[in-house]
This record gives structure tokens, sequence and C-alpha cells, in this order.
């Protein structure tokens, strides 16, 4: 019998966060190990309570079952995951490659390890600390264990990590919604390589762009030829998978940028033909620029117009300066100011993180008048207190985010959180006593994924930038080891991709 272990550390990073990721984030949003963490990844478990029923390592799971032919056991190490945010401290990071070490020792002897990453995870000290990760276990495995990774689309890739890795396996949609699907066929690629049925050859290209594909949605035009042009390369029986990973824009690698990555059963000159084409047709993209944000006020005037839309659902308002799923420290009080100040009239619910108003008014009883402030406790040189006087509402405890605590502004209901502010479902709302559908206007903090949950409510998306570290611009910021594109005018993506690729030096 065949044994294969399976573990996750993912989270996805802001460079640009003051606020740092520490171990008890992650046990406020996801921590399993062992048989807990067996029972969470089978077919009627609830792999990340909150979050997802089913994820990668549910579908690593399914794999094993129907692929490993009863002759492969999943053997379960540990599985962390928390809500994006700053990156990890040095003691958290430590924390985790310690026990990565201590779990691989433990289970042995493996043939095999299914690895479960994001891919756009930061640490104190570290530049890329999946790579890290990824050494540790060939430390303990040995070169001979396969390891298959699955990544986020957002990851980005570097040549350890294609080193260190067997075969890496990327989602394929944005809005991600495929967690399962992508960790069932990472799965059976781990078991094809542990059972002897495939040998694998990996080819990848690194692109020096960091923005383009327009919204890059899997399903708008822009993108969706690139999607199924990978989906017509796996046609061919001996490509296992094809990815495309389209960076995280707030992650401060030096050589951050787009990838490819192809996956083929013993045909590495396939692999590098078809990396290399995917490519040649995402680089044609790269000036294709999201549509233009709009401001507070833009986003309210659209709101006023909007009588019919309004009732029949809400409208959604993101915070893209400050999404805290892409790892914003959700205290930006921008939206909510000039709601206050100019749409007082309008049903409006807005999640705003400051666990220094949690600790002082948790306790007190609803209804009580409160004169306070909020924001500005967590990065105060970027986002000023907001002085607001109201009464309090419901308090609740929510998975991954903690304490939280409805204050109540007239028409303006403010969920307030301890932790991550991550409203991106109606549930967050709804849970603090606030029903979606009877608000003219739901502030989200997510850039993709509320676009699919809010789907039945949502009659109206509007993107509002203010100022925040997830603006766009902040790509100006950053320092590169090439030209990268949009600071630069680059011509052609080669001459970076074959340094990043060890092929030439600088």
């Amino acid at each position: 019998m065949k044994r294969i272990g399976y573990v996750r550390i993912a989270q996805e990073s802001n460079a640009g966060s003051p606020v740092l990721t520490e171990l008890v984030d992650f046990e406020r949003s996801h921590l399993l190990a062992g048989a807990t963490l067996h029972g969470a990844t089978m077919a009627r478990g609830v792999e990340v309570k909150g979050f997802l029923n089913n994820a990668e390592l549910s579908g690593f799971r399914r794999a094993v079952e129907r692929e490993g032919g009863g002759q492969v056991v999943a053997v379960p190490l540990f599985s962390a995951w928390a809500i994006s945010g700053g990156p990890l401290s040095a003691d958290c990071f430590a924390h985790f490659r310690s026990r990565l070490r201590s779990a691989l020792e433990a289970a042995a002897p493996l043939d095999g390890l299914f690895f479960a990453l994001h891919g756009a995870m930061g640490a104190v000290g570290t530049l890329k600390p999946e790579v890290e990760l990824l050494r540790v276990a060939r430390e303990v495995l040995g070169d001979a264990v396969p390891i298959v990774c699955t990544m986020d689309l957002h990851a980005q890739i570097t040549a350890d990590d294609i080193r260190l890795a067997d075969a890496i396996c990327g989602f394929r949609t944005n809005p991600h919604r495929d967690h399962r699907a992508v960790g069932q066929r990472a799965g059976g690629i781990l078991v094809d390589l542990v059972l002897g049925r495939m040998k694998a050859t990996v080819a990848w290209r690194s692109l020096p762009m960091v923005t383009g594909g327009g919204t890059t949605v899997d399903i708008f035009p822009t993108m969706r030829p690139l999607f199924r042009k990978m989906q017509r390369m796996e046609r061919d029986p001996r490509v296992r998978y094809v990815s495309l990973f389209m960076c995280h824009l707030w992650n401060d690698h030096p050589d951050l940028g787009w990838s490819t990555v192809v996956v083929t059963d013993d045909d590495a000159a396939l692999a590098e033909r078809l990396a290399e084409e995917l490519a040649d047709a995402a680089w044609k993209v790269r000036k294709v620029e999201p549509p233009r944000f709009d401001s507070p006020e833009e986003a309210i005037a659209k709101v006023r117009k909007a009588r019919t839309l309004r009732r029949l659902g809400t409208v959604c308002i993101c915070d893209a300066s400050d999404v805290v799923g892409a790892g914003g420290t959700g205290e930006n009080t921008r939206i909510l100011a000039a709601l206050l100040e100019q749409a007082p009239e309008l049903m409006s619910y807005v999640p705003v993180r400051d666990p220094e108003f949690i600790a002082t008014h948790w306790e007190k009883e609803e209804g009580a008048a409160v004169e306070t402030t909020l924001g500005g406790t967590l990065h105060p040189e970027l986002n000023a207190p907001l002085p607001v006087r109201g009464t309090l509402g419901p308090a609740r405890k929510m998975a991954g985010i903690g304490r939280c605590r409805v204050l109540r502004l007239g028409n303006v209901s403010v969920v307030v959180t301890e932790g991550p502010s991550m409203a991106m479902k109606p549930a967050f709302y709804r849970d603090m006593g606030l029903p979606p559908a009877k608000a003219d206007i739901c502030v989200v903090r997510s850039f993709f994924p509320f676009r699919i949950y809010f789907l039945a409510h949502s009659r109206m998306n509007i993107y509002v930038q203010t100022e925040g570290i997830t603006d766009r611009d902040a790509v100006q910021k950053l320092q590169f080891n090439d030209p990268v594109y949009p600071k630069d005018d680059v011509a052609d993506w080669r001459i970076a991709d074959r340094r990043r690729r060890g092929l030439t030096r600088r």
C-alpha cells in the first residue's frame, strides 16, 4: 500500500500591510490536523468551516479513492489557512516550517506528498515562503518522492518552485470556484506518479507583466479565449495540466509577473512548446486594462438613479482600495464617511475593522448610545479615524473574523469586526441581523468572490477607489529585477523570462 501525505499551508499576503499575520489568525480561520482533518475532507465533510465545504484537500481525497485502485492510502498531516492579510511574522512562519518538518517525520514513510499552497504568501525575512516550505519537504522526503502542489491562480512562480515540485496545478477560474476540481486533478497526477503510471515533465515561462487581461475574470471576453485555449491544449492525452498564473499585484517579489506552467506525461518538447504558446497569448492582453473605478460620490449617484434595481435587490459596492480578500486591513472608512455625509437616506451596510472598538464596546448592552471613532487603529498613517455617534446593535462571533458588533448610524449600519472584515458573502450581514435584501447598498471587501455569493441579491456591482493598500497603482512603488509592464514599456517578454529561468545572466 502506497502512502501519500496531504497538507496545506496557505495565505495570500499583502506586502504593503503593516499588520502582520500571526498564528492566532490561522487558529481563528482554519487549522486542522490528523483525524479531524481526515474527517473534514471526506465526501460529506466540511473542509474549511464558514468558507468552503470542499476544497483542494477534499479533491485530493476523491482522487485517491477513485483513481488509487485500492493501492493508495491518504495520510493527513495538517491544514492551515488564514484570511488574506499582511506577511506572516517571523515567529509564525518559523512555527509552520518546524511543524511541517515534524509532521512529515512523524508520518514516515511516505511515497508522495500533496501540498496545497497559495503561491503569494509573504513572511518577514523570507523572499518566497512556499519555496522554503518545499525545501523542508525535500529535505525530509528526498528527491525520489513525488510532490504535487496546487496553487492559487494569483501565485508567483519561480525557478525554485518548478525545481522542488514534480508538478504545480493552478486554479482555473476567477472568481475561484474550482478548488475541489483542481485538487482532484492534481491528486490524480500524484497518484499516477506514485504508482509509476506516468513521468511528469514540466515547462514554464515567466512574463514581466503584473497587470492586464481586463478584469481577469475567466468568463469575460478578454480572458475567456485564454482559458479555452488551455482546455484545448489538455485534449491531448499527453497533457496533464495547463496553468496560467496572473500573480498577486501586492506581492513585492523582484521577479513578480504572470507565468505559464504545463505538465505533460514524459513529453518535455510538447510541454515547452505549449508553455511558450500560452505565454505569447497572455502577453497580447497585457494592455487591456480593467474599467476605471468610481469615486464614492460617483457610486452614490449611480445608486440613487438605480431605483428599480434597488427595489429588486441591493447594490454591492466594492471598496477596491481596501480589499481584505487581497490583504487590505479593512479599516478604510472613506466610503462610510461619504455615505453618512451624502446619502444618509440610503439603507447601507458597511464593514470596518476596529479591534479597539470591539474591546471597548463588546460587553455593552444592545441599544446603548455610543460616541466614538471608527478605523485608523491599524494603519493610522493611511486611514484616519472617523468620528461617529450611534447606538449598538447585535454582537456575534464569526469564523475567521472573531468578535463582531453592529453600530447603527441612522440608516447606515456598520459591522465592526475584531479580525479581518471579510465581507464577501450575504451571511456576513445576515448573521448580524442585517438582511441584504432590505439594503440599498452592501459594501464588500472582495474583488471577485462576492460576485458569486451575492448573485441572488445584487442587482448592480460598483467598484470604488479611494486610497489604500490594494490600489492598482501600487505596482509603481515596487522595485523589480527587470523592466516590467506597466511600470515600463516592455516590447519582448523573452529577455526577462530567460534570465528568470536561469538560461541567461543579467
